[in-house]
């Protein structure tokens, strides 16, 4: 643990227990993954062929639902599975910028 987490948890500034996170701040976390995706979609979809886009969004479908069946099989909540999938997908395609 580093010196900030300590002063934090010091200072009672986290909650006792767990939080529930919402999907809205998933995503409002991944908003740079999502932002450079979409750009990138809508720059295949005008330069090249709509048919590419679709391919990139087929991509993205497949990478969701390997996410959420190998959380699954990992025996997590569905919810888990489908925000852990969610932001896996977006944190790992971000590896190749």
């Amino acid at each position: 643990m580093t010196r900030n987490h300590i002063e934090v948890w010091n200072a009672r500034v986290l909650p006792p227990g767990t939080v529930r996170i919402t999907f809205w701040k998933v995503l409002r976390g991944s908003l740079l993954p999502i932002l450079v995706w979409v750009g990138v979609a809508c720059f295949v979809y005008f330069v090249y062929n709509p048919v590419v886009a679709v391919v990139l969004g087929g991509l993205f479908t497949f990478s969701f639902a390997v996410g959420v069946a190998l959380r699954r099989k990992a025996g997590h909540s569905v919810r888990c599975c489908i925000y852990g999938a969610v932001g896996g997908m977006l944190d790992k395609s971000m590896a190749g910028f």
